[in-house]
């Protein structure tokens, strides 16, 4: 991982106040994607200023320590990929968390990670390889699904708002809507307003966010793909061979015991027995 060890452990020791908003998931399951809305939501559905990074009003925790957390004006708005176990709590804070389905996930997170040449050493890794190392868990913030069920256990908590990247895909509007009324006021205002959430629905849309990516991330070297890459659902039949879908399916359907999260996905699941069934 790119990040400073003083940051990072600096951050776990972070003291939340309660009126702090916090954006919680695995890497690459939508953490920009809501990012973008709470920041649209609790400023009124203005953009972002031009010639302005998302983390200069929205930073990452584990990358910035407590000291640049707390240089923010409250109501601070923070990301965090850390799994719920160890994430700094405050029973007043506001924890929106956005799962992805592993198999969309693990995708993204290869043509991350490939396109990071200054964090990881990967530009030339296959997805074969980055296969091995995701379903292993050996890969940054640990496995994907002992993240996801730590966040899972906490979805009746009054202060956490669980969501799906694949919900927010279908129904984003009702969603933007819904974390708004969560984090209160003043976002709960302007989630009341549907011209307001109309304007924040296209401002946050895929087309808007992939325009000028350095609002995002750093530049990544020429042939790569872009941080905001494709948005969709149901990618993961471009990179994965039946037998990666299998053993996907059956470590989910293992750590999951086949209820709580592994129900998120049906279609998913429904498709990837699909793509097994056809090559068999």
């Amino acid at each position: 991982m790119g990040f400073p060890v003083q940051g990072f452990s600096s951050g776990l020791k972070y003291r939340p106040l309660g009126s702090d908003v916090f954006v919680a998931s695995y890497p690459k399951c939508g953490t920009t994607w809501m990012q973008y809305i709470v920041y649209l939501l609790m400023n009124g559905a203005r953009a972002l200023p031009p010639g302005r990074k998302l983390e200069e009003f929205f930073p990452h925790l584990e990358e910035v320590g407590t000291e640049g957390v707390q240089a923010l004006p409250e109501r601070r708005m923070i990301k965090t990929h850390l799994p719920f176990e160890v994430m700094p709590f405050h029973s007043d804070a506001r924890y929106v968390y956005v799962a992805r389905n592993p198999f969309d996930c693990a995708v993204s997170f290869y043509h991350h990670t490939r396109g990071f040449v200054h964090h990881y050493d990967f530009a030339e890794g296959t997805f074969d390889d980055f296969f091995e190392c995701f379903i292993a868990g050996e890969v940054d913030f640990g496995g994907y699904f002992e993240h996801l069920l730590s966040w899972y256990a906490q979805g009746s908590a009054a202060n956490v708002l669980f969501l799906t990247y694949e919900r927010m895909q279908r129904e984003t509007e009702r969603v933007i809507a819904e974390v708004g009324a969560f984090l209160g006021e003043p976002a709960a205002l302007i989630a009341r307003d549907a011209a307001a959430v109309a304007a924040i629905r296209e401002e946050s849309s895929f087309k808007r966010m992939s325009r000028d990516q350095r609002r995002w991330s750093s530049a990544r070297p020429e042939g790569m793909p872009e941080f905001v890459r494709k948005g969709a659902v149901g990618d993961w039949r471009d990179a994965f061979s039946p037998e990666q879908a299998r053993r996907l399916r059956d470590e989910f359907a293992k750590r999951t015991g086949g209820r709580g999260p592994y129900s998120l996905w049906p279609e998913i699941l429904a498709d990837v027995e699909a793509y097994i069934d056809a090559a068999v």
